[in-house]
């Protein structure tokens, strides 16, 4: 049996493992552990093992599948749920929440580095446990019933959860109807996929991938939600029941279309707004792009004028509707436009004297290149991917821009998921 030490983690989270040698006499010793040649067939990925670690295991496709812990590092701890062995939905549960944290802004830390950008992160915001108030949950009929959860890590398989450490006590409570929705409209050839929002009014569903309607299975569906107390169930795209679901964007109240994107947590959501505000401050005109349904848009429009730009049309007219309703806040545009297609150019972000952007993980390469060649003085990037806001944020310094201020929001607690909110701060002139 191979004895490997694990030197760091990668960034999804697994352990980067060396060949050590192999154990003499099932002791456990690590015969030969001089130095080893830096080959790939001397390194494998091991899951849910911590630097420093020695394990004990075999690489298969530089994956070693069962890793037995012979030495382990101070910074592990029990993973507290039942179900962490077998499910895909986290994979850091066994790691001390301060190195979760350290180990997080490392990641952003590196990435920048790899483009040519020194800076350390600042504060490392990280959501609490049973915090997340949206999940997107997998479901799959059974002949006994129906499984909802989430799939093990790399593989199709669902893993039944019955009592979650990530989502909001709402969603947990909710599983057993949740099965029987799947039971009652699920197909036994195909999975269904659930996005569970936890709102005032209740919860709100979205199911896909179900059995077509039928006047039967309407009525079965519409009793379970008013049963349940669900705000509202939205089948593949029609409402079946409907509570409005509103959500509270600063003094606004947005109804979202069914599934549509939202952060996490309420605590992420606070920490991300608070530094944006902290990066904008005293602009009176600002742009908000892939604005989604009006998380920073609303909010900013207590004190600034706000163009709100999303792709999304449903989104936008949320947020439109949103603003209409609310009062006290100052005036917000809004326009439907792809902005990996068509981004706002220099010219028209000349009117804004800060500019706010919060792209999908893929980046925003075309508005990198657009805000680079702008002369908009203050630019607050929040970014869900270390590797594409590096690569935008080499863009920004390329074209004149300071990255003056990072900070780290952990909402996808123990998993390997991060993201950022970046100040970038014009200090030459574009060319």
């Amino acid at each position: 049996m191979t004895i490997w030490q694990v030197e760091r983690l990668g960034r999804r989270g697994d352990g980067v493992a060396v060949a050590q040698g192999t154990a003499s006499g099932g002791g456990g010793i690590p015969e030969g552990t001089g130095d080893v040649a830096a080959g790939a067939a001397n390194r494998a990925l091991a899951a849910m093992t911590l630097p420093g670690e020695v394990i004990e295991g075999e690489a298969a496709a530089g994956v070693i599948a069962a890793p037995r812990i012979i030495t382990p590092s101070p910074d592990r701890v029990r993973a507290p749920c039942p179900h962490y062995r077998t499910c895909g939905g986290c994979s850091m549960m066994h790691a001390r929440d301060d190195f979760v944290a350290s180990w997080k802004a490392g990641v952003v830390e590196t990435a920048l580095a790899a483009q040519g950008i020194a800076v350390k992160a600042g504060a490392v915001h990280s959501s609490p446990s049973r915090s997340r108030r949206r999940a997107v949950l997998s479901g799959r009929r059974t002949k006994k019933g129906a499984l909802v959860g989430f799939h093990a890590k790399a593989s199709d398989v669902v893993v039944d959860v019955t009592d979650c450490h990530v989502i909001r006590p709402a969603i947990n409570a909710a599983l057993p109807d949740l099965r029987r929705l799947v039971a009652l409209g699920g197909s036994r050839s195909a999975e269904m996929k659930l996005t569970v929002t936890e709102t005032p009014a209740g919860l709100d569903v979205a199911a896909r991938g179900g059995k077509p309607m039928t006047p039967e299975l309407l009525a079965d569906l519409a009793a379970l939600s008013r049963q349940a107390g669900w705000a509202r169930l939205d089948w593949d795209g029609e409402a079946l029941v409907q509570r409005p679901p509103a959500l509270a964007m600063g003094r606004a109240r947005v109804v979202p279309p069914p599934a549509a994107f939202l952060q996490a947590t309420i605590e992420g959501e606070a920490a991300l707004l608070s530094a944006v505000r902290e990066i904008v401050g005293d602009a009176p005109r600002i742009a908000d792009l892939f604005a989604g349904i009006g998380t920073f848009t609303l909010p900013l429009a207590e004190r600034a004028e706000v163009h709100a730009v999303e792709g999304l049309a449903a989104s936008l007219a949320a947020l439109d509707a949103g603003w209409r309703g609310a009062a006290g806040l100052r005036r917000v545009t809004t326009e439907t436009r792809d902005l990996a297609r068509r981004p706002l150019l220099p010219d028209e972000l000349a009117r804004f004297d800060a500019v706010l952007i919060d792209p999908p993980r893929t980046g925003a390469a075309a508005q990198a290149e657009a805000l680079a060649e702008s002369r908009v003085p203050v630019v607050a990037w929040v970014s869900c991917d270390p590797v594409t806001f590096a690569r935008d944020a080499r863009r920004m310094t390329q074209g004149g821009y300071a990255l003056t201020a990072l900070e780290v929001v952990d909402q996808f607690r123990w998993s390997p998921h991060v993201e950022t909110v970046a100040a970038f701060r014009r200090t030459q002139r574009p060319d």
